[in-house]
């Protein structure tokens, strides 16, 4: 078992999950799950190295997406990331845990869930410009080890300007593609959870 030095991570019960209606790959009815996923009743903190090997939780994990002028902003793993299983892939999204240090007003609701994905873009990216941003879709990936302790959010953020930067190592090969690049050539060096964006980039 990995060492995570006692991180603790945001999660809800598989079993809510399975309530809400669980489904394979992405899902962009977004009003049936996101309220009762940010609902502080629902959620709470657990230790990740426990988490990553119980699938009786899932991982609340905000995706981000970034959109400029009909291109998305995609990168390769490297090895300094967090999650070994998915180095090499190439991914859409930008995101992370949701940690205590997030947590706004005693609350584990939707400005502590806020928090976590500004933090981490932060980490993560130097977005120069302004942007927007809405919540597009829920994906889910059973078939692998991942996919099986983590649920996501997926956020497109449109973005004034194309000027990003990689702000860690972990993110190489940083660049805008086009969707019909993300769908044909390219899918197939994605890791699920981008393949399941990709799939439905246009409809977005």
């Amino acid at each position: 078992m990995k060492d995570y030095k006692g991180e603790q991570i945001l999660v809800v019960k598989r079993s809510l999950f399975d309530e809400l209606g669980s489904f394979q790959g992405i899902n962009t009815n977004t009003d049936k799950y996101y309220s009762s996923l940010l609902d502080p009743s629902n959620n709470y903190f657990i230790d990740r190295a426990k988490a990553e090997e119980d699938p009786t939780h899932k991982q609340l994990i905000p995706y981000a997406l970034f959109h400029h002028n009909g291109k998305f902003l995609n990168y390769q793993r490297g090895k300094s990331g967090g999650e070994a299983r998915l180095h090499a892939k190439r991914s859409l999204g930008i995101g992370g845990h949701i940690n205590p240090l997030d947590t706004r007003d005693d609350s584990l609701g939707l400005e502590t869930y806020i928090a976590g994905i500004e933090r981490e873009i932060k980490e993560e990216l130097n977005i120069n410009g302004k942007y927007k941003q809405r919540i597009v879709a829920i994906l889910n990936d059973d078939s692998n080890d991942v996919g099986q302790v983590h649920l996501g959010v997926v956020h497109l953020f449109d973005l004034e300007s194309d000027d990003v930067t990689a702000n860690e190592d972990a993110i190489a090969d940083l660049k805008f593609s086009t969707i019909p690049e993300l769908q044909g050539e390219m899918r197939d060096s994605l890791e699920s959870w981008s393949q399941f964006c990709a799939d439905i980039l246009d409809q977005l």
